[in-house]
């Protein structure tokens, strides 16, 4: 039993629900004061540093957006096998869970080597992923903030192909979905704030995608959005230190392996 059981089915909240969060959460963010004590970069850097307008971002995203809704609607049609009163039997929170971690897996699989791949291959790039790095200063809104070729294939197809390889049903992909949406928006928030749960439960945080976001760090760190591993499989993993900055906040510090 969930919560919008009866008022919208669970295809219908699939396609929507991630992009609700996706506003609520950043926009939390975007809606706090300064909080210079906690960035991991200071405003002055991030206004001269990114490249790209913030009315330029949100414009990027909702286009994102609208894609992977069109996509999802379409994947959710295509697999449903709800019975003919539009009845679906959901399987046990055990069984759930093992979909939800395979899920992560394949997502986290899936955009470790085309991320990767689009930093090696220098047309891509140039003309495709180099527009995600416009925002050298990660910050919440931008975490979908990529050319529409990269959003369709890193995004889109990570998310469909995790939930097709999961098996997991529309009612496990609207938590599924929101969880990873949630993690990326975090992970590009440039706050780092005391009790965040990202920060103790996830080694790929904001401050080791920050390192990702630097010049000296775009070759390491592609991992995203759950765990490191394939970094750490391949040898990509850079680890980091936090420093204090004298006028308050934090700087990311690349902390070369031995």
């Amino acid at each position: 039993m969930v919560f919008w059981e009866g008022y919208v089915s669970d295809e219908t909240m699939g396609t929507i629900a991630p992009i609700v969060v996706y506003w609520l959460y950043a926009g939390f963010y975007q809606l706090l004061p300064p909080l210079d004590m906690y960035r991991l970069h200071s405003r002055k850097e991030e206004e001269e540093k990114n490249s790209v307008p913030l009315v330029s971002v949100v414009k990027g995203v909702l286009f994102q957006q609208l894609v992977q809704a069109t996509v999802a609607k379409l994947l959710f049609l295509l697999t449903s096998t709800a019975d003919a009163s539009g009845t679906m039997i959901q399987p046990s929170i055990p069984v759930q869970i093992v979909q939800f971690i395979i899920a992560m897996l394949v997502m986290d699989t899936w955009q470790y080597f085309v991320h990767r791949f689009m930093h090696q291959n220098k047309f891509l790039y140039r003309h495709v992923h180099s527009q995600h790095h416009r925002l050298v200063v990660p910050y919440a809104i931008g975490a979908l903030y990529n050319h529409p070729l990269e959003g369709l294939l890193l995004d889109t197809f990570g998310g469909a192909i995790s939930f097709l390889v999961s098996g997991m049903t529309a009612r496990t992909a609207v938590i599924f979905f929101c969880f990873a949406v949630i993690k990326t928006v975090d992970d590009h928030c440039g706050l780092w704030l005391p009790g965040n749960i990202f920060h103790i439960f996830f080694q790929n945080n904001c401050a080791y995608h920050d390192i990702h976001h630097q010049l000296q760090g775009t070759k390491y760190n592609y991992s995203q959005p759950f765990f490191p591993i394939w970094d750490k499989i391949l040898g990509t993993h850079m680890p980091y230190v936090l420093l204090k900055r004298s006028e308050g906040g934090f700087k990311v510090r690349l902390k070369k392996k031995d």
